[in-house]
This record gives structure tokens, C-alpha cells and sequence, in this order.
């Protein structure tokens, strides 16, 4: 074996109490296959990553158990002995590239960084850097070498990482989220080159993400954590087909479907425990948030039990079916043409001229982020924008917001031209339109309180609620969104993910905006905390007949979501009408190729597709 845990257990002292993270995983890896870790944020999983480097945090310490490396134990090796497998044998692909990437230094330096360290002599060093580039598909690998970071796309910096990974030839690679928040034609192809190097050089993968469709496609088993402990492990198809834990039956079925009815989304109520709170976990750590959940469940801890052999599942009540109610139907016809416009776009269009040099010359030709576009969107209506990055999705949502002037064509909100950047109309797109930011984390200024984020607005009116006034609002924005008052006086350090975007979503309702343009909100987001923000949009909907246009990468979601659809690639709309219809029937090559690019329902669909790039 590769890589095999057994009872591992992970332990932090907190004051005189110590809390068990992870409690008992054991699991084992073999050459060439791949071991998925699914579970919500906080589960665990990155955690093994951390156990197998040996960077736990000040205070975490490994309580008991064993992690083996090819027959060499982790735990009780020397830090020499270690080091000198980091890297070389044991590789990792961060979540973040553009974090993991030094912004001030060129890929080739942070190569050779690389190559040094793991004693590759600098004559073959060349050599070995356009070998690696090309077999991620970076074919001028020269180019890629002299550039930045911050010259490449995301896409791009991934495949980098993924080179300098393999590039030592490891037996075993830890790939924690390597493809959260990329497109679905760059998340094909990561897969895809993932797969073939792994199979190349007999490695073994250990798959961290928190979508359990992409692991079935990805993995040969899966091992499901909430909280620290395993609750399910077994083979992927088997996981996926039929899940038998509570917890992986609602991590799949809060996952919108790409194909058949459409139902409303259950989420799970609240959010997985801080560390902190696993001491009060008694029994099943899952109870407080299981359908099923008997009183016994809260006081006796579950053994992992074999239900079928290679199967084991940590729950006394899998056979036992679940009286749970039907879910309702999703109603997500078209606006009626009769509905009133909020917002209209004609001829809509935006260039960026080349930059110049200290010269006064242009560098390289312009760019067409946005060509001529015309649509509408009506009071209840949701509209989905779907492309690639650098489709111009991001470019549309700031001509909308008014961050950029158009280059030609006209917006028209409440039946009012926007012909010219007054007063007026910024006043009028402060009370029309609000942005939902993609990143709560950015989007939230860390020094504020949750009543003074999502009040912030007030600040900019000539008239200003007294104290009393604004908080009463924030309390009512809070509730309105989901959140308990009491989160009032929190800041954002203190909030979840899911809980910070509805913070997000609170702030940009304060003024009762009409429409909301939304970039990318539930990117990154774990499934669970995705159907929770996907459902309030909808209650958002239903209640003030609000309108959105929705930006996303993930058609799933797009299909959930939204009854009109845009389809965009290099700044031009190539289909646009009824989602269901587009979905049903594809009328344009690249929209076929993007449904193609993205992780089929159905097991049993070939994926990822031979040819996963779309560009």
C-alpha cells in the first residue's frame, strides 16, 4: 500500500479540554487509484492532508493511531526522513493557485525552486520543466516559464502546480479542492490530466473536494467525514448510486440535478460544529443535524460496521426508510411578456483598447470582452449567464452596475436611458440594481459588525436612520435572510461561508433593490450550504417578485435557478432562450460542448470527455 491510516486520531487541546478532530479514521491507498475525502468545510478532510506533512497547527497533536508511507511510518519518523519525502515521493496540489503561486516570482523560479530541492541537477533542469508544462497541455512552455502568475489564467496556474507536482514522479499526490471554483471545461481537463499522470507513473491520488457527483467520476472509493469521523467508505459507484449514511444521502440530494424534474433542494439545518463544539458531541456527531436521528443516536457513539463487503457505513438506522414529504416541484417558467421590465440592454457591447508602451504605441491588439448583445429581464425573473472564464460574463455584470461605460448600445432601467453617468442615474441603479460579490470573504470588511455591513448603504442616503432605526433594519434583513439576530454584533471572522453570504445577500437587499446581479455567489461553497443560499434566492423571488441575473460556470445550478439562460463565449452570445429548451435541444457546438465539459448524473456517461478544453 501506498498510503494506509489506521484509528488514526487527531486531538487539540483547548484549555484543560482536549477535543478529538479526527477520532478513528482508517483507510488505505494503493498504486494507481484514487481515494476520495468528501465531506462538508470543517469535516477533515484537508486535515489527513496536513497529517501526512506533518503542519498540524500550534496545539493539534496526533492522539493515537498509525500513518504508513509505503511501509514508512509518518507519525514517529524524523523531521529528515520526512523532509526528504515531501516533494519528491509525497506531492500536493493546493486549493488556490493564484495563493499557492508567488506573485513576485516567474513560474521558472519557483520551478527551479522546486527542482532543487528535490536534487534535480540544474544542466537537466531545462529540460525537465518543458517536459512537465507539455504534459499538462501547456504547450509553450517557454512562455509559461517567464511569466507571472498573474499573467496566466486560473486554469493555467493549476496546470503549473499540477506540473511541478508530478514532476518528481511521486508515488503518492494529495489534491485538496484542485478544481473548486474552475470552470466546467478547465475542471475537465485538471481531471483529465490529473487521471493521465496518475495512471502514467503508478501514483496513487488522494482526492480532497466537497462535491460527491465529481468524486464518482474521479475516484475508485470514497470516504465520506463529518466532523472528523468516518461515516462512510466504500466504493465510489456504490457511494454515489446509494448512499446509506444520512449524511452522504443529503450531501447528494442537495446537489441540483442536471437532467430530470426539478424539485426543490433539501439543505441540512444549520451548520457542521466548530472544533470547538465537538466536545459537546456525545454520541453520533451528525445527530443534532439527522432527520433520522433517535435519542439513543445522541448519547452511544456508532460503530463503522460492514452493511456489504468493501462497504462500511457508521449508522444503526440504514435500513430503516426515511417517511420523508415529497419535494415540491419547481415552477420556473418564463416572466409573462406582460410582466414589467426592470432592465434592458440593447446593442450592449464593451472594447478595451491595447494598452500603449512609454511610447505612445500600442501593445498587442484590443480586446472584445462584450459584443453586441440585446436582453431583458422582468419583475420574478432569473436569468442565467453561462460561459468559460473569459467568456465576458464579469465585464456584462460591471456594464450593468455602471463600474464600466459601454462602448456602444444603451441600458434602460424602470424605462429610464442610462445614456450618461449622472447623479441621477447613479441614484437610480443604487435603487434599482444591488451586486452579490463572489467572495463574501473580500466582499466583507473585516473591521465592520454584521449590523453595520448590512446597513452600509444607509450611509450613502442624504437621510440617515437613527441608531435604534438601523438596527431594528438589520434585524429584519437578518431574519429575512435566514440568520439569527443574534449574529448582530459578530464580524466576519466569526461568521461560516454559507453565513457570510447571506450576509452578502442582506446587504445588497437594505434599499429593496428590484433586481440583483450575481457573480458567481455560490462558488466554492460546499453542496449543503449551496441549496441553502440557491432556496433563499428563491423565497427572495417568490416574496418580492425580485429579479436576478445570475452568473455562473455551473449549469447545474443555472438550470435550478434560473427559466431564461445566456450562453457566451469570447464576449458573444452563441444561444440564448428558455433553459429547460436549451438544455433539452443545444442548439450551438460550444453549448454542447459545455454540457458535454460538465459531470454527468448518470455513472455511466463517459467523463471527463476526450477532449475537455473548450478553448
Amino acid at each position: 500500500m501506498v498510503l494506509q491510516a489506521r484509528n488514526l486520531t487527531v486531538s487539540m487541546q483547548s484549555g484543560s479540554t482536549r477535543i478529538d478532530v479526527l477520532r478513528d479514521v482508517s483507510f488505505s491507498l494503493a498504486p494507481r487509484k484514487v481515494l476520495g475525502l468528501v465531506g462538508e468545510s470543517g469535516a477533515g478532510k484537508s486535515m489527513i492532508g496536513r497529517v501526512i506533512s506533518r503542519n498540524l497547527p500550534k496545539q493539534f497533536s496526533i492522539g493515537s493511531g498509525n500513518l504508513s508511507f509505503a511501509g514508512q511510518d509518518l507519525v514517529g519518523s524524523s523531521t529528515e526522513s520526512l523532509s526528504a519525502l515531501l516533494g519528491d515521493r509525497i506531492a500536493f496540489v493546493p486549493q488556490e493557485p493564484l495563493t499557492a503561486l508567488n506573485p513576485l516570482m516567474t513560474v521558472a523560479r519557483q520551478f527551479v525552486e522546486h527542482l532543487d530541492r528535490i536534487g534535480v541537477a540544474r544542466d537537466h533542469q531545462p529540460q525537465r520543466m518543458a517536459q512537465a508544462l507539455r504534459e499538462v497541455r501547456l504547450l509553450d512552455p517557454d512562455r509559461v516559464l517567464a511569466s507571472y502568475p498573474f499573467q496566466l489564467s486560473g486554469g493555467m496556474c493549476q496546470r503549473v502546480l499540477i506540473a511541478i507536482a508530478f514532476a518528481s514522479h511521486p508515488a503518492l499526490v494529495v489534491a485538496d479542492e484542485p478544481t473548486t471554483a474552475l470552470d466546467v471545461s478547465t475542471q475537465a481537463t485538471i481531471v483529465q490530466i490529473m487521471r493521465g499522470l496518475q495512471r502514467d507513473h503508478d501514483t496513487a491520488l488522494l482526492f480532497i473536494t466537497h462535491d460527491l457527483r465529481l468524486a464518482a467520476h474521479v475516484c475508485d472509493e470514497i470516504l465520506v467525514l463529518y466532523a472528523g469521523e468516518v461515516v462512510e467508505h466504500g466504493p465510489a459507484r456504490a457511494i454515489a448510486t446509494a448512499p446509506q449514511h444520512p449524511y452522504t444521502r443529503a450531501l447528494q440530494a442537495a446537489n441540483p440535478s442536471p437532467s430530470g424534474p426539478l424539485t426543490r433542494l433539501p439543505s441540512l439545518p444549520d451548520n457542521m460544529p466548530g472544533l470547538a463544539g465537538f466536545a459537546s458531541l456525545q454520541g453520533c456527531r451528525f445527530a443534532p443535524r439527522c432527520p433520522a436521528a433517535e435519542p439513543a443516536c445522541h448519547t452511544q457513539v456508532p460503530a463503522l460496521v460492514q452493511t456489504v463487503p468493501g462497504h462500511a457505513v457508521r449508522c444503526p438506522l440504514t435500513d430503516r426508510q426515511q417517511a420523508a414529504a415529497k419535494p415540491a416541484l419547481l415552477q420556473t417558467a418564463r416572466a409573462d411578456s406582460a410582466s414589467e421590465v426592470i432592465l434592458e440592454a440593447r446593442n450592449l457591447s464593451k472594447y478595451f483598447e491595447a494598452t500603449r508602451n512609454w511610447f505612445g504605441r500600442r501593445e498587442g491588439p484590443g480586446l472584445h470582452a462584450v459584443r453586441p448583445m440585446d436582453f431583458v429581464v422582468r419583475a420574478g425573473e432569473f436569468v442565467g449567464v453561462v460561459g468559460e472564464s473569459g467568456s465576458g460574463k464579469s465585464t456584462l455584470a460591471r456594464l450593468l452596475m455602471g463600474l464600466e461605460t459601454p462602448t456602444s448600445g444603451q441600458i434602460s432601467l424602470d424605462g429610464t436611458l442610462l445614456d450618461a453617468d449622472t447623479a441621477e442615474t447613479r441614484r437610480l441603479r443604487l435603487d434599482t440594481l444591488q451586486m452579490v460579490f463572489q467572495d463574501p470573504q473580500s466582499a466583507l470588511n473585516p473591521r465592520r459588525s454584521v449590523e453595520e455591513l448590512v446597513t452600509q448603504v444607509m450611509e450613502s442616503r442624504m437621510t440617515r436612520l437613527p441608531p435604534e432605526e438601523r438596527r431594528q433594519r438589520a434585524k429584519d434583513l437578518l431574519n429575512e435572510t435566514g440568520l439569527s439576530p443574534e449574529l448582530i454584533d459578530r464580524y466576519p471572522s466569526q461568521l461560516s461561508g454559507g453565513q457570510k453570504q447571506r450576509v452578502n445577500i442582506a446587504r445588497a437587499l437594505c434599499v429593496t433593490p428590484r433586481l440583483l446581479i450575481a457573480d458567481e455567489i455560490v462558488s466554492g461553497l460546499d453542496v449543503s450550504v449551496q441549496a441553502q443560499i440557491l432556496n433563499l434566492l428563491l423565497d427572495l423571488k417568490a416574496q418580492r417578485e425580485i429579479g436576478l441575473v445570475f452568473i455562473s460556470h455551473d449549469l447545474s445550478v443555472v438550470r435550478y435557478l434560473c427559466a431564461s439562460m445566456i450562453v457566451m463565449r469570447h464576449g458573444k452570445v452563441v444561444e440564448q432562450g428558455p433553459t429547460e429548451q436549451i438544455f433539452a435541444d443545444p442548439q450551438h457546438a460550444y453549448t454542447k460542448a459545455l454540457f458535454a465539459a460538465a459531470p454527468p448524473a448518470d455513472l455511466d456517461h463517459p467523463w471527463p470527455p476526450e477532449q475537455a478544453s473548450l478553448s
